[in-house]
């Protein structure tokens, strides 16, 4: 029979807000972020802050309802890649402070700090550029700009060498308008124990040799979530968590036994829904899709949902998708298309236009994992999330209420979500 709960049509009514442009859409639960956030707070403890990457449109949850959900379930730094991420953010009217982990073009960086935004420098050109600004803004001007040192402990991609990290440390404390606010490194390969006994290792030689020619590095950071749940110690003065916030942890990880009970806590917020555009009777032998490669082998009937690879729901998923419609799982069938996924559901009697489909999520007792449509795709979790596009509406709810929605091409802001002022989320 038909899960229990209301329409989104009617959903959304009662929340005030207007209809979806096409019954295909993103649901955020921004109670289990808020939680998420929380007990990954505690894996972080006292002596450290909690930072939640909301970069890549929120992986893919929204940058303004993780942002929102994040510094409501604790998190004291949010982290953007660009300056258009945190104008966004700051557009959504959360004050918390933000970090762009990734270089600001020497032409952003009056606006970054107009913006509260602390910035990273990470090799000659992004320090230089830094310098030449706070000159530019003049002595007096206030505020400084807050730069983190980058240092390459072994990633490889950017920070400078453990031999010129003190070089380029004296250089930033030597400029007015500058200020040293934060030393980081980042592990390549958190599953690897040795790999990260190295970098560790390398990081903390580099702070030690700040202190020793007189330079504070500010706050340390060096994890991220797979560096956290192998071992909780790396959170240092921060740790920058991403994938946990969301939900996941990176399966190669071995947990460490002090993070157990928090990684079993994690709850995965994110669902992607839908409605069927049309559902049609075809008789045995008929084709489904580009190419005809799916031939039924019996009368069927196939509904096609409006979304598909242009929304990140990629080809890679057919042959072996499955999706949820009234609690069972039904098959995608045929190529997946810019606009449309095709789903047999001959073997889940009486379904109509009304149902809700859930490609990623939870319904009933049957889940459809980010991880499982990694193993589809031959890629990993965060690029599943990453992948869903920005035509996509992305409706939040709390306490099974909706709460607001991001249409494609709007946003909103915190006084737009009701949950936001509460304690806890």
């Amino acid at each position: 029979m038909r899960t229990a709960r209301p329409a989104i049509e009617e959903r959304l009514a009662v929340a005030g807000i207007r209809a979806l442009p096409r019954l295909a859409w993103l649901e955020v639960d921004l109670d289990i972020l808020a939680a998420n956030a929380r007990a990954l707070g505690g894996l972080v403890g006292p002596a450290a802050r909690l930072s939640i990457v909301v970069k890549a449109d929120g992986y893919g949850h929204g940058i303004e309802g993780a942002a929102i959900a994040a510094v409501g379930g604790g998190a004291e730094t949010l982290i953007v890649a660009s300056l258009d991420e945190a104008r966004a953010v700051r557009a959504a009217g959360v004050a918390t402070t933000l970090l762009c982990i990734y270089p600001v073009p020497a032409s952003g960086l009056d606006e970054a700090t107009a913006l509260g935004v602390d910035v990273v420098a990470v090799d000659d050109g992004s320090l230089a550029a830094i310098v030449v600004a706070a000159r530019r803004r003049g002595s007096d001007a206030a505020p400084d700009l807050r730069v983190h040192l980058g240092v390459d402990t072994g990633m490889g991609r950017g920070g400078f060498s453990p031999g010129d990290a003190v070089g380029a440390a004296r250089r930033l404390v030597a400029a007015a308008g500058v200020s040293l606010v934060g030393t980081w490194s980042h592990l390549h390969s958190p599953e690897d124990a040795a790999a990260v006994q190295l970098q560790a290792g390398r990081f903390h030689a580099v702070v030690a040799a700040l202190r020793g020619a007189g330079v504070e590095p500010g706050t340390r950071h060096l994890a991220a979530t797979g560096g956290l749940v192998a071992d909780p110690g790396l959170a240092l003065d921060m740790a920058r968590v991403g994938l946990g916030f969301y939900g996941h942890v990176p399966g190669d990880v071995a947990v460490d036994p002090r993070a157990d009970a928090t990684v079993g806590t994690l709850r995965p917020a994110l669902s992607l829904c839908a409605r069927a555009a049309s559902i049609t009777a075809i008789p045995p032998d008929e084709t489904v899709g580009y190419g005809g490669e799916w031939r039924a082998v019996r009368p069927s009937r196939i509904a096609t949902l409006p979304l598909g690879y242009a929304d990140g729901w990629t080809r890679a998923y057919w042959p072996g998708a499955t999706v949820l419609v009234r609690g069972h799982r039904a098959p995608v069938v045929g190529r997946v298309s810019s606009d449309a996924v095709a789903v047999d559901v001959t073997g889940v009697p009486g379904v109509d236009a009304l149902d809700e489909f859930v490609l990623l999520g939870r319904q009933g007792a049957e889940e459809v994992s980010a991880e499982e449509l990694a193993g589809l795709r031959g890629s990993i979790t965060w690029e599943v999330l990453d992948a869903f596009g920005a035509r996509l509406s992305r409706i939040y709810v709390s306490d099974g209420r909706v709460e607001a929605a991001r249409h494609p091409g709007e946003s909103f802001r915190v006084s737009d979500v009701a949950v936001a002022p509460r304690d806890p989320l």
